[in-house]
């Protein structure tokens, strides 16, 4: 049987499928950097001394994209709160609770694209999720909790690598992987450069070392870092590694070559790449081409402030090139408030 052609697979996934499969795994993403986001806040608290807890919880609010969100809610700032906010609180479409459960509704939206073993780990996901986070947490259930959460959302991408068909249906999942996971990073590194490095004399010292260490745990690095430089952990070897370093999975740089791949697929029928596709080969090749030390002459933080930028409206474009229903992303509005932060 002759397959049928390039743009008619594409048509039967636009709209509602396509915006289903991309927000599925956008939010299954999210959960697990949120979860990251929250360890790398609190492995920093632990050895940031200089100033109060409750400035670092905030500048994790402030990293999320919540902040504004969790003042309305709450109005002062404590850790217990934010915590549960983050985590727990469904009053935040970007929580780890709401995430997880916003994953489930999409997935049960486009179930019939998706290969049983990855619905079953989807949905099991869900219910494990649900029962774990039926309770408040305290700092001696956090560390375990965060762990279920990353180990969870593994098993969903295990089963999505190992069983799904490489069609137009993984690309679609895919960029939205991606797309959340380089936002994530970005908004990691953000959290220790810019908001949480104290004082400039701090710049270099074992403190800051230390804390650019847990910033590589908390995104799962730690051991690769170490067999890719041959040195101790540096601020600027770090950057590096998590934004230019193609083999890094979780560098802006990796996210973004399997954007490209997967932008090429869907637009191989083309002529010419639609914009979406333009702006993510844009990306890539600018990040390609850049040096940790023109990033850090232009200034990390402002870098990371206009990726993020950058990245919402690669989504937008997304949406727009291959017709999602408008929206699609309740924490969207809350996220962008971000950006002026």
């Amino acid at each position: 049987m002759k397959p049928r052609d390039t743009e008619g697979r594409i048509m039967a996934l636009l709209g509602r499928t396509a915006n289903g499969l991309f927000w599925m795994f956008r939010y299954i993403e999210r959960a697990e950097n949120m979860a990251r986001l929250v360890d790398a806040g609190l492995r920093i608290s632990l050895t940031n001394l200089s100033v109060e807890d409750r400035d670092e919880w905030e500048s994790i609010l402030v990293s999320a994209g919540v902040e504004d969100p969790y003042k309305e809610k709450h109005g002062e700032l404590d850790e217990t709160k934010i915590i549960d906010f983050l985590i727990r609180d469904q009053d935040n479409p970007s929580s780890i609770r709401s995430s997880i459960d916003t994953a489930r509704m999409n997935g049960r939206m486009v179930r019939t694209a998706l290969t049983r073993e990855l619905w079953e780990a989807t949905n099991d996901t869900y219910l494990t999720i649900r029962t774990a986070l039926a309770g408040p947490l305290n700092h001696r259930t956090l560390p375990k909790t965060l762990d279920l959460v990353k180990t969870r959302c593994a098993l969903i991408r295990g089963a999505f690598y190992g069983t799904m068909l490489r069609n137009e249906i993984f690309d679609f999942c895919h960029l939205g992987a991606f797309l959340e996971r380089a936002d994530n990073t970005a908004r990691i590194l953000d959290v220790k450069y810019w908001v949480l490095l104290p004082e400039h004399s701090s710049i270099g010292s074992s403190l800051d070392n230390f804390q650019w260490s847990s910033i590589l745990r908390s995104v799962s690095a730690h051991r690769s870092y170490s067999w890719e430089y041959d040195a101790s952990p540096t601020a600027t070897n770090i950057i590096d590694f998590l934004m230019l370093n193609r083999r890094m999975p979780r560098s802006l740089s990796h996210c973004y070559g399997m954007m490209r791949d997967s932008m090429s697929y869907l637009d191989r029928g083309s002529e010419t790449p639609n914009e979406s596709a333009a702006r993510v080969n844009m990306i890539y090749e600018r990040l390609s081409n850049l040096t940790v030390r023109e990033v850090l002459a232009s200034g990390l933080h402002e870098f990371l402030e206009d990726f993020i930028i950058d990245n919402n409206k690669v989504s937008g474009l997304i949406a727009e090139n291959y017709r999602f229903y408008p929206d699609i992303d309740p924490a969207n509005q809350s996220q962008s408030q971000s950006q002026s932060a």
